[in-house]
């Protein structure tokens, strides 16, 4: 019975294609099968004379692909034989016969797997949607599996079609007499060969079959052209240089990292348009925020604002973007440590690492309080009031950028304080990172395996502790014998030449950033320790450095702030204005008492009154926000909706940040130095 209900699914497939003409006849034939094979409509004689005829047809053109397969290996076994024929004639000749093969025995699997897929769908329940899912999922990767054999097929006869060219060319040589510089050309050609075989990597065939490897289906995409000659002309070099942009079914858009042939130059024009409209529009709008006197950063996320997918959309390479733009963090981070010598980090030690300490557990308190009146997870609370704990470095060292550092004699310099804590954040932040992995993991348990969790949370914390005393230590081995021989070397050979000074200071400065990420601490850590080892040479070089360093950290900072406005939405900012505008204040106000607080309990007498400038300088929420939210966000921790609130009070928060840091500076600096902070 199922022999029958098999072939009888193949005749429907089969002849159909095979000998009718229009749709008509098709849904004639279709109807008669579907009759025949429920015995309805015809005799049981006539039913088994359909039945043996499909039998006899799909057998006679099996052993009719059986005889073509055989006379196939005669003819390459012939060919093998037949010395006549040179290597590239055989090779040509032998290729030519196994790809035909192949497409014989593709052409029947084919068949029989969608006879196969048939006959599971009419097994099915229609209304039963997972096994729909199912049968779709297993067609699409049947489907997958068919392109990939072939477009290998299709590669397979370029090498064929090249090795025949290869075989007349050689004819010709044969032919005729070469002049000497036909045979050097010949010579090189021939190198030229081997080169590229030498240095093409063949990622596709060793990754295909990589576990956790997928096979996806893209588009493939250039760049529309009023001019049909020239777009078909453009469409040739990109074809050949891989240039084109590939966009898979999540809507995810790739553009080239490594070319199959290494020996063109190429450059990623869409990076490159990129980065000249964000120079060129960051000009104005940071000329219009000094006028009305904000600080030119604002100026720079509008105009990511205005380039990103909220405005203009005409920023391709978002992602290219924004990993130049991290490059800005890394010499602001290095800048800010220039500035912070270890004397002052000595100084103050004690505050920075407990305000910031007592400050996140506060917010993570109150966050699960609220969480708990509100019903939101645990999980989700404690990455919330983490997230928002944060505060922005680099926002916080333009505002002391130029400031006095230093009141009177023997009082705490709030300047200190402030980036003390702050880099004390930097190291939460890393901390954080690395707790994320178990707090995924935390947020689908169940209660009997919440003490391995907390267990497992206390591991965690201590390994960070041990790589940071770990880098502490090295910065220690650094400063003493290494960091000092290091400039003077730099120094001596950079005479009359800057580049030689530039190029080793920022590769101390990555050499730091690399130790740090080796040990699992954030590399922003390890940027501003490499500016405070060389700040331990003394202010003269502190002040030659800072002067060749700054023009490639402003670069760079304007790249970044406006990889930031590319993830701001203005739109869903005026949809929920006034939700957001209380959720902003509340964090503000929130941040701002629990820093008063704090400071109130740690800081000297003689210092009090620099609790509201630091206090007002952490009142707002870290740009890293972004980068926690949308890492939780794929983790599903955190939903789409709590993603885009967490953008949105952020964005919010440093747009409010400048107004609290004059009205500090106002209140409790001296007149001197408030015109230099502001």
């Amino acid at each position: 019975m199922k022999v029958t209900g098999f072939i009888s699914l193949w005749t429907l497939v089969s002849l159909p294609c095979g000998q009718l003409a229009n749709p008509a006849e098709h849904e004639d034939v279709v109807k008669h099968a579907i009759k025949l094979h429920r015995g309805k409509g015809a005799v049981i004689s006539q039913r088994k004379q359909w039945v043996l005829e499909s039998c006899r047809k799909l057998s006679g053109l099996l052993r009719q692909k059986n005889v073509v397969l055989n006379k196939l290996k005669n003819a390459i076994r012939a060919v093998e034989k037949d010395a006549g024929l040179s290597d590239e004639e055989k090779l040509f000749q032998v290729h030519t016969f196994e790809i035909f093969q192949k497409e014989l025995n593709e052409s029947e699997n084919s068949v029989f797997q969608a006879i196969h897929g048939l006959q599971r769908a009419l097994q099915g329940d229609y209304k039963d949607v997972v096994n729909m899912k199912e049968s779709s999922r297993q067609r699409l990767e049947a489907l997958r599996e068919a392109a990939i054999k072939e477009e290998m097929e299709y590669v397979e006869l370029l090498a064929a079609e090249k090795h025949q060219v290869e075989a007349l060319k050689n004819m010709q040589h044969q032919n005729k007499s070469l002049s000497m510089l036909d045979e050097i050309l010949e010579d090189v050609r021939k190198a030229a060969d081997r080169l590229e075989e030498e240095i093409e990597e063949h990622a596709f065939d060793d990754n295909k079959s990589v576990r956790g490897v997928n096979f996806e289906a893209v588009l493939r995409v250039e760049e529309d052209e009023a001019n049909s000659k020239s777009n078909a002309s453009k469409r040739e070099v990109e074809d050949d240089l891989g240039l084109s942009m590939l966009i898979d079914s999540q809507n995810n858009q790739y553009i080239l990292t490594k070319p199959r042939d290494s020996t063109i130059p190429r450059a990623d024009h869409h990076f490159i348009k990129d980065i000249v409209t964000i120079g060129m529009l960051s000009l104005p709008c940071g000329w219009l925020c000094t006028t009305i006197g904000l600080p030119t950063m604002f100026g720079y996320i509008i105009c990511g604002v205005l380039l990103g997918p909220s405005g203009l959309n005409s920023i391709k390479s978002i992602v290219q973007v924004e990993t130049l733009g991290e490059f800005g963090v890394f010499f602001t981070l290095f800048l800010v440590g220039l500035e912070f010598s270890p004397e002052r980090l000595r100084k103050v030690w004690k505050i920075s690492l407990q305000g910031p300490c007592y400050m996140t557990v506060l917010m993570i308190a109150f966050g699960l309080l609220w969480g708990h009146l509100l019903q939101i997870r645990p999980t989700q609370s404690v990455f919330i009031s983490t997230c928002l704990s944060l505060s922005s470095t680099p926002l916080v060292s333009r505002f002391l950028a130029g400031s006095v550092r230093g009141d009177k004699e023997g009082d705490i310099d709030y300047s200190s304080v402030l980036l003390g804590m702050l880099v004390m954040q930097d190291v939460q932040l890393g901390l954080f990172i690395a707790v994320m992995p178990t707090l995924i993991q935390a947020g689908v348990s169940t209660y009997s395996s919440i003490f391995k969790e907390i267990l497992r949370i206390l591991i965690l914390i201590g390994q960070i502790l041990f790589s940071l005393a770990a880098v502490f230590l090295i910065c220690l081995v650094i400063k003493t014998y290494l960091i000092g021989p290091y400039y003077r070397k730099l120094h001596a050979e950079s005479k009359g030449n800057k580049e030689i000074l530039i190029l080793g200071i920022t590769a101390f400065i990555f050499l730091m950033l690399t130790i740090t990420e080796l040990l699992d601490v954030s590399m922003e850590l390890g940027c501003f320790l490499a500016g405070a080892l060389i700040s331990s040479q003394g202010h003269m070089v502190t002040e030659e450095i800072m002067s060749c360093i700054e023009p490639i950290r402003d670069f760079l900072a304007i790249i970044f702030f406006a990889s930031i406005g590319l993830h701001v939405f203005p739109t869903f900012v005026i949809y929920e204005l006034t939700v957001l505008l209380f959720l902003t204040l509340s964090v503000v106000i929130m941040k701002f008492v629990l820093a008063v607080l704090v400071l109130s309990l740690i800081l000297p007498k003689t210092s009090q009154y620099i609790k509201w400038i630091v206090s007002a300088g952490l009142a707002q929420v870290s740009e890293f926000s972004f980068v926690l939210g949308s890492r939780a966000r794929r983790a599903g921790i955190i939903s789409r909706e709590v993603y885009l609130l967490i953008l949105s009070v952020t964005t919010l928060s440093l747009l409010l940040a400048p107004a609290l840091w004059r009205a500090a500076i106002m209140k409790c600096v001296p007149r001197p130095e408030r015109r230099s902070s502001t």
